[in-house]
């Protein structure tokens, strides 16, 4: 893999700006912290399909591998409390309407209809372990009873 750097030597600092409303491809901002001497980069833009698509899936299946690792402790937390299940349930619905939203003219049928079928799945683990946690909650309430 080679590594590129692109360094600017002029003594007075130009900004160039490009119109992203024309173009036609897959806007975003790069998240890397480390400091340089070089060309600063606010926002890149993708325009291969290809690419664009190979991006999408790589960046999709790692927030799924992480909703499903909190998932995880979720499940595996007894002592949890009903509040993170919603919390996480309401931030996979938000995550359904991203990829709703921003994603789908980039990918295919196919793959959406799959990724959906993952979404669901989590989201029926969650709904399945807000309802333990509930009747849980009204079994001790039941139990507890009147004192006199």
């Amino acid at each position: 893999m080679k590594n590129f750097t692109i360094v600017k030597d002029m003594p007075n600092k130009e900004k160039v700006i490009i119109n992203y409303s024309k173009d036609n491809g897959f806007i975003f901002k790069p998240q890397n912290k480390v400091k340089y001497k070089g060309v600063k980069v606010n926002t890149l833009v993708i325009m291969k399909p290809d690419f664009i698509e190979k991006l999408l899936k790589k960046k999709i299946k790692r927030k799924l591998d992480h909703y499903l690792l909190s998932i995880i402790s979720l499940m595996d937390d007894d002592e949890g409390t009903t509040d993170g299940v919603r919390s996480a349930l309401t931030e996979l619905d938000r995550y359904k309407t991203i990829v709703e939203f921003k994603y789908k003219k980039y990918l295919n049928e196919q793959y959406l209809n799959l990724l959906y079928k993952k979404i669901a799945v989590l989201e029926r683990e969650l709904k399945m372990k807000l309802l333990l946690m509930q009747e849980e909650i009204y079994d001790m309430e039941e139990l507890k009873g009147k004192s006199r």
